[in-house]
């Protein structure tokens, strides 16, 4: 059965979603585009069967010269990257309209969302991809899958297990340089592999630079990690990641008495440790895991509004994996406990905690049809407990196309920050807050050519989110405070195609049109745009290899004003001296275009950079 060999197979699952070159070694004729599975999904899937899952792969990463997740996050649709700066401002993800809170960072399994952040959401300003192997998106709710935080979807990063040597080092515009060293041994029994990434820029005025302000906000970050495995038995091992960052940056801010976006001389730095350890062993007729994983945290801004927040969180979980029914089921179980702890802009610090139960199943009707069911229990420390489920199914027709569709709730609750209100500065009681609530409903119609070259998919869902916590002012107490008012909803249409089309030619297309409103006023959601899109035209030869990516954006309503639409592009390349060395080379906006991505903050004009990549 096929999703039976799923579970055997899916440790060799390091295909791609997004399409890099498919060549066969000795001649030009197109290789079909392989099966792509995701793992974010508790069982092992197919990508093409599951709507809203996307998988991007190193190879992907590496041919579009991809350096943060900001950089290669914008072309899945659906999904808008939001940065309030070119490099040190916050970088944060809306899926399908959703607040940014509303997205579940994983990296090797660990949640990685800020707890002091005010909705609980991951800055990607600084996150490298220099040790990335995959990366993983679900659009929609997830919370059934992992609990609070997951009602806008889940991306989920994978680090590289490095077998040998690998080395980077480039350098361009804005006195950009920036430098990786891998290394490492793998076998069957062991392994242990250590990293480490150095970016550093002068980098441009945060606040737009075309609006007359000359002041260079600089960047540099450094990513450091450790990967290790054991294995006692071939059916029992050890796995364990540590992952460090380190990020600081110029800023501009909002100084008074006009509190208008300007030149300053504000800072920021963060720091940010996870780890995990992973105990997986064969045990009754079930294959578990038992996990333990932590962050810790630390942001601190200089300026006219200084502050310093700290938070730590520890994540404790058991998971089994089995199958039964002669193969045509296969389902997961587990149980897990989670404990966040934040220090605020005020000085205030708490906790909140979580204990979860789940289950996923799925079961193969037929050789055509599944049907997947999910159901999770979260009980809170603070805020009561909440159940939410997702039942999913996919129909492989004939002619090549399959129809699948999924219904799913989520739920969120509130962060420790608004919990606690922060930023509410009269004394007055505030609100007792109530967790945010989701359902959502999609349906994909996918295809793909008997040869394979061919693949696309158009989606359709609605997102609706009840409860949702908004910042407002209080005439009453003449103070902001949090409270549960805002109904939103997002209607959209996804649409992706990739294409094989001989001679090293690839082609991938993306394209979402999402109507985020919110349904008492019937306004726009800020920060989402109505169309975005994007086209990458890879190519790859015996020795130079390459991409273009063209990438455009709406309009979109934003806190000062509307952000104006933008096309722009990039193009990176590089050229295979031997088979252990390359030279690269890209370009970023590579028409000189004016834009922004948040209204008021610049980014980079055309800029260029060369490198050497070393394999061993």
């Amino acid at each position: 059965m096929k999703r039976s060999i799923l579970l055997s197979t899916v440790a060799f699952a390091t295909l791609f979603a997004l399409p890099a070159t498919a060549r066969s070694a000795d001649d030009d004729r197109a290789v079909p585009l392989p099966e792509v599975i995701i793992t974010a999904t508790r069982l092992p899937a197919i990508v093409a069967d599951t709507p809203g899952a996307r998988v991007i792969d190193a190879a992907t990463i590496e041919q579009r010269g991809a350096i943060f997740a900001a950089d290669i996050l914008n072309d899945i649709p659906g999904l808008s990257v939001t940065r309030s700066g070119a490099y040190a401002g916050i970088a944060q993800v809306r899926m399908r309209g959703a607040t940014p809170g509303k997205t579940l960072v994983l990296v090797d399994g660990v949640p990685v969302n800020d707890p002091s952040e005010i909705n609980g959401a991951f800055d990607f300003s600084g996150f490298d991809l220099g040790d990335v192997e995959r990366i993983e998106v679900l659009s929609g709710p997830q919370s059934s899958l992992w609990g609070s935080a997951a009602i806008g979807g889940v991306i989920a990063f994978t680090t590289r297990e490095v077998d040998g040597l690998r080395a980077e080092a480039e350098a361009g515009s804005f006195n950009t340089v920036r430098g990786r060293l891998a290394v490492g041994r793998a076998d069957e029994t062991w392994a242990l592999g250590a990293w480490v990434s150095r970016f550093d820029t002068d980098g441009i005025s945060a606040a737009d630079a075309a609006d007359g302000n000359p002041e260079r906000d600089g960047f540099d970050s450094t990513t450091a990690g450790l990967r290790g495995r054991y294995a006692f038995t071939p059916a029992a091992r050890v796995e364990g990641t540590v992952r460090w960052t380190r990020s600081a940056g110029g800023l501009d801010g909002n100084p008074p008495p006009t509190y208008a976006l300007a030149d300053t001389a504000d800072t920021t730095l963060s720091e940010q440790w996870s780890a995990s350890g992973r105990l997986l062993f064969a045990a009754a007729g079930l294959d578990h895991q038992i996990s333990v994983s932590a962050i810790d945290l630390t942001r601190a801004n200089e300026g006219s509004f200084a502050s310093t927040f700290t938070a730590d969180r520890q994540v404790y979980r058991w998971q089994a994996t089995g199958a039964a029914v002669a193969g045509r089921v296969d389902y997961t179980l587990g149980a897990e406990h989670e404990d966040d702890r934040g220090a605020l802009s005020t000085g205030a610090s708490a906790r909140t905690g979580v204990t979860s139960v789940f289950g996923v199943s799925r079961l193969q009707v037929s050789p055509e049809l599944s049907v997947t069911g999910a159901l999770r229990r979260d009980e809170t420390d603070d805020f009561g407990g909440a159940t939410t489920g997702r039942l999913s199914s996919a129909w492989e027709m004939a002619g090549g196309f399959i129809l699948s569709g999924a219904w799913g709730t989520g739920f969120k609750a509130p962060s420790i920050s608004q919990a606690v209100c922060d930023y509410c500065f009269s004394g007055a009681p505030f609100p007792v807050l109530r967790p945010e609530t989701a359902d959502s409903v999609e349906l994909a119609l996918g295809w793909a050519s008997a040869d394979g070259r061919i693949q696309g998919r158009v989606t359709a869902y609605r997102l609706n989110v009840e409860d949702q916590i908004t910042y407002v002012f209080d005439p009453v107490t003449f103070d902001s405070v949090y409270v549960n008012i805002a109904r939103t909803r997002s209607d959209g249409v996804e649409l992706e195609g990739r294409a094989v089309l001989g001679r090293g030619l690839d082609l991938s297309l993306a394209y979402a049109w999402t109507d985020a409103t919110d349904r008492a006023t019937g306004a726009r959601l800020l920060r989402v745009p109505e169309h975005a899109g994007s086209a990458t035209l890879g190519w790859s030869g015996a020795r130079l290899s390459g991409a273009l990516t063209v990438r455009a954006e709406g309009d979109q309503p934003d806190a000062g004003g509307m952000r104006e639409a933008f096309v722009t592009a990039g193009l990176s390349g590089a050229w295979a001296v031997t088979p252990a060395v390359s030279l690269t080379a890209r370009i970023d906006n590579l028409t000189d275009t004016h834009f922004q991505q948040v209204f008021g903050y610049g980014e980079p004009g055309r800029s260029g950079y060369v490198g050497i990549r070393l394999r061993y």
